[in-house]
């Protein structure tokens, strides 16, 4: 499935009925070519709530609350921000999030297939136990995201830049970092932890050059001259 650039891309975009700006999500609640745009919902629980065919777009987003074990398909988030939103054991199917903020969000054991995220900032984002297949994070930020005993299959992190990222525990298949910055000019490491779970990915030759004493210092190889 192409993924879509802007709100208008969206096959369903037309059929788009605007959701009361008023009215947070609810638990259970079923949503079906949804708009959300907007409302910033504070503490809202919308706990197993089902988003088919829905967008969030410019001002909406969640500042804590709940969305655990919700179920997001075919879903466009633009430009939103979740702060603190608990959406562990959730699944996202054909979701795109464009331009969006997550900060501090709980996304433990999430399913996603086909998930796109572009020129997002990802901050103490905590993805461990999670499987994610053929899931692309482009030209975003990644910073103290945990990836910990994750499952990644054909994921892909182009034009993205790491800061603290852990794999301790993952299972790669197919992984692709290059085109990924590993390091900071701060001296923060692109990746913090987990380099021998990294078996499964492909770098390039730059990559391989800022992950050598990493590497080299996690089989305990002294490189000394």
């Amino acid at each position: 499935m192409k993924s879509p650039q802007t709100l208008d891309d969206l096959k369903y975009a037309l059929e788009l009925q605007a959701h009361p700006d008023d009215h947070a999500p609810e638990i259970d609640g079923d949503y079906d070519r949804v708009l959300f745009s907007g409302a910033l919902f504070t503490d809202a629980d919308a706990g197993g709530a089902r988003f088919t065919e829905c967008a969030f777009t410019a001002g909406a987003g969640f500042d804590g609350g709940r969305l655990r074990r919700s179920r997001f398909s075919d879903v466009w988030f633009g430009e939103t921000r979740l702060v603190a939103v608990d959406m562990a054991e959730s699944s996202l199917t054909d979701a795109w999030f464009s331009g969006c903020v997550f900060a501090g969000v709980q996304a433990f054991s999430v399913i996603g297939r086909r998930v796109l995220f572009r020129s997002c900032k990802l901050d103490s984002v905590n993805f461990r136990d999670t499987k994610l297949t053929d899931v692309v994070f482009e030209d975003c930020v990644l910073r103290d995201v945990d990836f910990g005993s994750a499952k990644l299959v054909r994921v892909r992190f182009p034009g993205c830049q790491f800061a603290n990222v852990d794999f301790t525990r993952a299972t790669c298949s197919s992984v692709d970092l290059r085109g990924a910055r590993l390091g900071s000019a701060d001296s923060v490491p692109g990746i913090k932890a987990g380099y021998d779970s990294l078996g499964g990915t492909r770098i390039d030759s730059v990559q391989l050059l800022t992950l050598a004493p990493l590497l080299a210092h996690q089989l305990g190889i002294t490189v000394a001259d």
